[in-house]
């Protein structure tokens, strides 16, 4: 067997102070991820990401492998003067992110004032009612919108950096920590906003309204300030955009794909990185060594955020899919981690997984596979 690199990128969310952590060591070999063993690394108070690099030198004869293992925490990794660029980039994108999620959480919608409307067509009051209360609903809901498409250039520069010669994904995920520190946060956020998103039909309602109202408006030849922020064209992009079950997740998987579709570099640069990620959040999750060890239910959701997001990335980009035999990622595994959590939490990622990927229902697709999501 020739020599192989593997790097173990774990996104260890806080671990309580003073215990010592056993990190996991994989090996991507062929179509699956085995586990190798276990190693001890220094006690401390992890937070949020750990990177842990091996080097795997193969002797040909012996059933072995020798490893040298290097450890850096990327918490408060800082970019390179190689990736400053980039993450000035990607920063000014992320340090928006809370605000979107915060504003989503906010959202309350017209449903009430909608209905009295409808139910009274000749009330002109309740009508200007409703469209002024659908109006600045609209306007929050472009942000969120126009956030989707900051977030997919952030991505997109990302996987240029990430998977970028001369070095293998593995070397990168090792040197430009800043950036794989943002590309997880990407993810995490995605997967939060969709989560929040699916629990507020409200959107689509009010979105649907505003449509109505301002094609029968237009038709009465009504001027509209509003459409000078929402024109024509935008809403008919901002209702593609909502009427999907995980939006943010779609806008990134297409992304993705046509990363992949328009670049010269080869797929497996993408896919192995996506692979890995996957591999790992799944171990963590699935070891109670270590999920016992997090000091919060928001870290386990942390890596089980990111765990589906790179499957569904990785099925959109991969010819055969997340969920074929000749898989890098266990779906198998993957799945049932999710199905141990608790039934509210994993609803949202479970959802994704089925309305997001591309492949779920493909012949290929192993019957046990698809019945665990049905």
């Amino acid at each position: 067997m020739s020599g192989r690199g593997l790097t173990r990128l774990l996104f260890f969310p806080r671990l309580h102070g003073g215990v010592r952590a056993e990190s996991v060591v994989l090996c991507s070999c062929g179509a699956r991820t085995e586990l190798l063993g276990l190693v001890k690394v220094l006690p401390s108070a992890f937070s949020c990401f750990k990177l842990l690099s091996r080097e795997t030198y193969w002797d040909k004869g012996k059933s072995g492998c020798y490893n040298y293992l290097r450890s850096s925490n990327i918490e408060d990794a800082q970019p390179t003067e190689q990736e400053r660029e980039v993450w000035n980039q990607v920063n000014s994108v992320l340090q928006d992110s809370e605000n979107i999620l915060s504003g989503l959480q906010a959202y309350k919608g017209a449903g009430q004032e909608i209905r009295d409307a409808i139910q009274n067509p000749s009330d002109l009051m309740l009508q200007e009612r409703a469209w002024n209360s659908v109006c600045p609903l609209v306007i929050k809901l472009k942000k969120f919108y126009s956030f989707s498409l900051r977030l997919e250039e952030a991505l997109r520069s990302l996987l240029e950096s990430l998977t970028c010669p001369p070095l293998t994904p593995t070397q990168h995920l090792e040197r430009e920590q800043a950036l794989a520190k943002q590309f997880a946060e990407i993810l995490h956020f995605t997967l939060r906003f969709d989560e929040l998103k699916m629990r507020i039909p409200a959107i689509q309602n009010d979105f649907s309204y505003y449509r109505r109202t301002i094609s029968r408006n237009r038709i009465n030849n009504m001027n509209l300030d509003i459409e000078s922020e929402v024109n024509n064209e935008m809403a008919n992009r901002m209702s593609l955009f909502y009427a999907e079950a995980t939006p943010m997740l779609k806008t990134l998987s297409t992304a993705t794909t046509h990363f992949t579709e328009n670049n010269t570099l080869p797929l497996e640069n993408t896919t192995d990185c996506l692979s890995t990620m996957a591999s790992v959040c799944k171990v963590m999750l699935e070891t109670p060594e270590y999920s016992s060890r997090f000091s919060s239910e928001d870290t386990l959701l942390f890596c089980m955020r990111v765990m589906v997001g790179v499957i569904i990335l990785y099925d959109h980009v991969h010819p055969n899919g997340a969920f074929n035999r000749s898989s890098k990622i266990d779906m198998k595994g993957c799945i049932k981690v999710l199905k141990d959590q608790p039934a509210d939490n994993v609803e949202g990622l479970l959802n994704a997984l089925k309305f997001t990927t591309k492949h779920l229902n493909d012949e290929s697709t192993p019957k046990n596979i698809r019945a665990m999501l049905q």
